[in-house]
Parts: C-alpha cells; structure tokens; sequence
C-alpha cells in the first residue's frame, strides 16, 4: 500500500484568502511561544471537539508577541520565533493556523468585538480551546468566564484547559525560559516535551576550529537569546538528515569575547554547509564557557567535551523535536 502524503497544513494571516480553508474550525487560542506540554494540552481539546463534531482543527496565534508590542524596550527571549512555532504546530495534527497581527488596532479591540468580528464573523468557528489563564481584548479584557458566556451566546462551545504542573512546576513558557537561563536545557526539554532548538543559517567565522581540528558551523541567534553561555551536547538536522555534535555558545572568551555565537562541531562529518540552514536542539549541558591558558589546554579540554556529548547523546538516540512542514 502507498504511504499517503500528510495533509497541508495551513497558514493563513489576518483576513487574507488563506481563511476561508479553515472557517468553521474549532480553534485554539494563544500565543503559543514554544508550543510546550500546556500548550498541546489546549490544542488536544481543540482537536478532541473538532474530531467528534467533524469539523476542522486550528490555532489562532499572535504575532508579533504581545509583550514585544506593549514593552518594545525590553528584550523578550522567545522560545521559538513564528517560523519555528508554525513549524511544531504543523506537528500536532492539526489542519492550519490563523497568524493574527497583534498591533495597535487589535490591542484596542475590546473583547466582545474580538469576539464578535474575529471569532464569529472572520472565522465562524464551531468551537473554542483556551488556556486557564487566557485573557484578550483591550485592558485585557476578556478572561475565560467571558469567553464561555460570550460562546454560549453566540452558540460556540468554549473548553477551559486547567493549570498544567510537572513535579511542582508550571508548565509555562517562563518556566521553560528561566531553565534555559541556567543551562537547565533537560528539565526544559521535560517541560517543553522535546529538545529546545535554534535554528539559523550557517555564516562564515573566523576558522579557528578548523586549525585546531574541530571544523564549526556558525550560527548568529537574535540578540535577545538569553541561553546560558557554555557547551551543550546537540543533534543537528539539516533537512532530513540528523547528525550528532558539540556545541559552543557564547563568546569566545580564549580569543576575543565577540558578539554571542553557537558554534557547532559535527561528529563524523565532512562538507561545506555555509549557507544553509539548521536546526540545533539542545540534548544535554556540558559546562559552562569558560577561558584556557593555552591553546593545548583548550584543545585538550574540546576531546574531553566532545567524549560527553557523545555519551550524552548515546543516552538519547532519538532526542528531536517534533517538526512539521509548512
């Protein structure tokens, strides 16, 4: 038997023509910074409802992040960028997302509007997921009762996804964020349900690991990636393929404490991978960054860390996140 190609999912932005492929869903509301564990638990019951009635599943997302709009000053470590967000949601099983512009029009838009012109009138849903904590609309106006009120009138189901903890921790993009912080990237890859990654285009640097016998590929991460500097076992996928590495982030203390970098060294591979893009998830922590007295004792210190990456890594043979195509 043929393997059938996975659905399309769909990516439609504001009012475009991309909507009407998924007016009637039941959708899932949030930002969905990371698409973790509390996420995919407001997702699950979007998809649960929309699989009885027979009807479509969405999310409807946010960009750019609230927080960035009203706190432009205030650098935001974000844990997954749109792409990679659509990427993960593109995952779940789900039939599309609806990418709303979060600007000032929005930002004002009290909640019964919201609810009325976007909800109902731009996207006609059957049903509606929401965190416990959701709020919308101008001053933050509409909470989850509202909502459930505002759904029952307009003849709409609203579920309510209740608080999520592991081990006494919340399940939240803050939580994930303040791990990654202090390096802790195994207690956010059990928060987040897979491996933290970043991804970038490979760009020339100063070719010093190739002399030293550690070939790296470069990538810069946005200037508001607040990932504790240091080495972390990493599994790299380029397209299809998935390799297993070592990696460096931060700046380079030993030579010139530059602008932030994730330098990755490739376990048993050889080519030329200057511009393409990767996906670098973070599987295990290392050490932190720190700076040699010499070149030996860099170098020496390298095998020591590439031995561990490999352990680590060994641990965790199929450590990747779930991604989608979009």
């Amino acid at each position: 038997m043929l393997k059938s190609e996975p659905k399309p999912f769909v990516v439609a932005r504001d009012s475009g023509p991309e909507i009407a492929k998924l007016r009637g869903a039941v959708v899932a509301i949030g930002n969905f910074d990371g698409v973790h564990r509390g996420h995919r638990s407001v997702i699950d019951f979007a998809m649960k409802r929309a699989a009885a009635a027979g009807k479509l599943s969405a999310v409807l997302t946010l960009e750019p992040h609230p927080r960035s709009y009203f706190r432009p000053d205030e650098k935001l470590f974000r844990l997954t960028d749109e792409r990679q967000k659509l990427r993960l949601l593109a995952s779940t099983g789900l039939d599309g997302a609806v990418v709303q512009t979060f600007n000032a029009s929005l930002a004002g838009l009290p909640a019964e509007q919201f609810v009325s012109e976007i909800l109902v009138g731009r996207l006609g849903v059957s049903g509606v997921a929401i965190g416990f904590d959701f709020h919308f609309g101008q001053g933050r106006g509409g909470s989850p009762a509202f909502l459930t009120e505002a759904g029952a009138r307009y003849g709409f189901p609203v579920d309510v996804a209740p608080k999520l903890e592991d081990e006494g921790r919340p399940v939240s993009s803050g939580t994930i964020r303040a791990a990654l912080e202090a390096g802790r990237v195994v207690e956010a890859a059990e928060l987040l349900g897979y491996p933290w990654f970043a991804t970038g285009e490979v760009i020339h640097g100063e070719k010093r690991g190739r002399g030293l016998g550690f070939p790296t590929a470069n990538l810069r991460l946005d200037p508001s990636c607040a990932l504790k500097h240091g080495i972390y076992a990493v599994r790299v996928g380029i397209g299809d393929a998935r390799y297993d590495g070592v990696a460096s982030f931060g700046r380079r203390p030993t030579f010139d404490n530059g602008a932030p970098l994730l330098e990755v060294f490739l376990f048993d591979f050889s080519g030329d991978l200057y511009g393409q893009t990767m996906d670098v998830a973070l599987i295990g922590w290392i050490r932190p960054e720190e700076k040699f007295g010499s070149i030996e004792a860099l170098m020496a210190q390298m095998s020591l860390d590439s031995t561990r990456a490999r352990d680590a890594l060994a641990r965790n043979p199929f450590a990747f996140p779930p991604l989608g195509k979009i």
